[in-house]
């Protein structure tokens, strides 16, 4: 349930690799846009969640089955499957009102929205600042959560007397911060700046871009569950 990406992200990428198709319609296009944004924003929101989980789980472990009960968590599960849906359907319905001019080629794996945005012949501003407003809310007020949880969460371990308690209480939360350095670290680098134009070294950018879209879609969730199964 922690890893939404992986159902949806991992064969819209891989079936540009295993088929020969070389078009998609613009209603395809639009839903595989939709569904990897509401993927990834998801599992945004759903990381810090799990931030606050191990706060609990180490700050406040007496009142952990109390706080993090199932009245709380799967409000707090939905309202994040709920926010990332929203946000998808309104990138998505922005993108695909624009006109688009040229070959209509999408220099990428997947429809994915920075790629398409650069076949619009007509201002994307409103773009632009509609993916500054989801920066916040997806990028940057996580990772903040994620920050102070991580800096109360240190405080306490490290009161801890033994060594070996330490070490068990270090080893409750390394799996969560393993996957939030390598999935927030990549969407950084992919949606941090977003620009109305290319910049001068398009064809390096691209290719970056590629990468770095390849490895938040489909390694980060492939290794999604061998992470989480590392027993320290």
């Amino acid at each position: 349930c922690m890893n939404p990406c992986i159902t949806c992200s991992v064969p819209l990428v891989l079936d540009h690799f295993v088929t020969t198709r070389k078009t998609i319609s613009f209603s395809a296009c639009a839903v595989q846009m939709f569904l990897s944004f509401a993927m990834a924003g998801t599992e945004c929101l759903l990381l810090g969640m799990m931030a606050f989980d191990r706060y609990v789980a180490i700050c406040n472990p007496l009142r952990y089955p109390m706080v993090m009960s199932k009245a709380a968590y799967v409000p707090m599960a939905a309202s994040s499957w709920a926010i990332g849906g929203a946000a998808s359907v309104v990138h998505t319905t922005l993108t695909m009102r624009l006109p688009f001019c040229g070959d209509n080629i999408i220099n990428h794996f997947t429809c994915e929205i920075l790629a398409v945005l650069k076949l619009a012949c007509a201002d994307i501003s409103t773009n632009v600042i509609s993916m500054g407003v989801t920066n916040v809310i997806f990028l940057a007020a996580p990772v903040l959560f994620i920050f102070f949880s991580y800096v109360f969460i240190t405080t306490t371990i490290l009161r801890i007397p033994s060594a070996e308690g330490r070490k068990k209480a270090f080893s409750t939360c390394s799996a969560h911060l393993t996957v939030v350095v390598i999935f927030y670290g990549t969407l950084f680098f992919m949606y941090g700046k977003p620009k109305s134009k290319d910049p001068l070294g398009a064809d390096k950018q691209d290719l970056s871009d590629k990468l770095i879209s390849l490895f938040y879609g489909v390694v980060t969730p492939m290794l999604n569950p061998v992470i989480y199964s590392i027993k320290t």
